[in-house]
């Protein structure tokens, strides 16, 4: 062989093994943009939860006893607490579409089962209009927390959690 015989294979090969990188290069980021998409990281700055990092599947089916995040419905009584633009909320799912929900002396109770305690006023002293009861619409979820000042279904603010507002099912990671 020449010496430009090799140089020229050299070359080639170079080439090839810049094109397999590159090429590789963006099928991971590819990937990793749609598994993105579909995923995310979220903290906790609330003590509604005990957990501080919950990972996020988004467009997963929610079953009753997950944690779902969705963005909080405006209200003069969550700007207020929240501000204009609230961070979405994670909370547990108690009621599921078809279940029955109650109240008695401002005790929640999912198919007759208690499942939290709503309380007289907020915080800062306005009155807590209580949630709504009945059965869960088809496509909405009825959530609680187990810290006593959490905000969620108890109270008319929150009231269900429907579709669209739904970010996401959470899974605790910390």
């Amino acid at each position: 062989m020449l010496p430009a015989d090799l140089l020229i294979r050299s070359a080639s090969a170079r080439r090839l093994v810049l094109w397999g990188v590159l090429g590789a290069g963006a099928l991971a980021l590819s990937s990793l943009a749609a598994f993105a998409q579909g995923h995310a990281l979220m903290i906790n700055v609330s003590p509604s939860l005990p957990y501080w990092a919950i990972w996020v599947t988004r467009g997963a089916p929610v079953h009753r006893g997950d944690i779902i995040l969705f963005e909080p419905p405006t209200s003069p009584l969550l700007v207020k607490h929240f501000g204009a633009k609230p961070k979405p909320f994670g909370k547990r799912v108690s009621g599921v579409p078809g279940d029955i929900i109650t109240e008695q002396n401002r005790i929640y109770f999912v198919n007759g089962e208690a499942v939290a305690k709503a309380k007289l006023e907020s915080r800062f002293g306005e009155p807590l209009a209580l949630g709504p009861t009945g059965r869960v619409p088809q496509g909405c979820y009825f959530v609680t927390s187990e810290h006593m000042d959490g905000f969620d279904s108890r109270y008319a603010a929150i009231g269900w959690i429907c579709g669209q507002r739904i970010l996401g099912v959470g899974r605790p990671i910390l």
